[in-house]
């Protein structure tokens, strides 16, 4: 299930419900997120997922955007990850043509603080890039695994809908050589980058950790709750 836009910003707040559950292990603190399995949840400080994270010299050797199949359409009704995503995120929902062609609507881009009006003004950018993904880890992965990171929709983390102008600026890019614009998302981003490299068990560069980490220092040490998919 994804989130709202609203609910994307107090992403944290949810978190923080989670840690406070009653879960089967009576409260105790995650274990090493490395000794969890696939479909667990674990939930943590952001600083703690972030130090849990292998640090590793990236390589994009071999990399192809079409390694990553996307934009499907997982349950067959017609509209593609693309669009699903632009139905769930939409401030004011836009009317559904023939083949899933969005009419009318509006949008929040958080990276740049804009409401955009036209589902062709927006892209929907993988938050943790493709090449990005395949530096740190997807380059071992299956054709099929990659489908699934490229066409996520069980964590609303995983792809958001931005100004096309934000996302290009942004590219392929990390966090030590980009930032939103937006001054009061950055702590969001750098919380929701480090959720979703936990997710997929991605590794960290040098320049990237330490950009994460320095950030991550003047931001609140939230809790991020996360279902592993590797």
């Amino acid at each position: 299930m994804r989130f709202a836009p609203a609910s994307r910003v107090a992403a944290g707040l949810c978190s923080l419900a989670a840690l406070l559950a009653p879960t089967p292990a009576q409260g105790a603190p995650a274990g090493p997120v490395g000794l969890q399995a696939p479909g667990d949840t674990v939930t943590l400080p952001v600083r703690e997922a972030l130090h849990g994270l292998v640090r590793q010299e990236e390589s994009r050797a071999g990399y192809e955007r079409s390694k990553f199949k996307h934009w499907i359409d997982a349950d067959k009704n017609g509209c593609n990850t693309r669009a699903e995503v632009l139905l769930a995120e939409a401030v004011t929902a836009p009317a559904v043509g023939p083949n899933c062609v969005l009419t009318g609507g509006t949008w929040y881009s958080p990276y740049d603080d804009q409401y955009l009006d036209s589902a062709k003004k927006l892209d929907v950018d993988h938050f943790v890039p493709l090449a990005e993904a395949w530096d740190s880890g997807a380059s071992a992965w299956t054709p099929k695994e990659r489908e699934a990171y490229a066409n996520d929709l069980d964590d609303a983390r995983a792809l958001i809908a931005v100004s096309a102008a934000s996302n290009r600026s942004k590219a392929d890019k990390d966090p030590s050589t980009w930032m939103p614009s937006y001054a009061n998302y950055r702590c969001q981003y750098l919380t929701d980058w480090v959720a979703d490299k936990t997710r997929y068990g991605l590794t960290v560069d040098p320049a990237e950790r330490a950009a994460l980490t320095e950030g991550l220092a003047h931001c609140p040490d939230q809790p991020v709750t996360v279902t592993l998919a590797r």
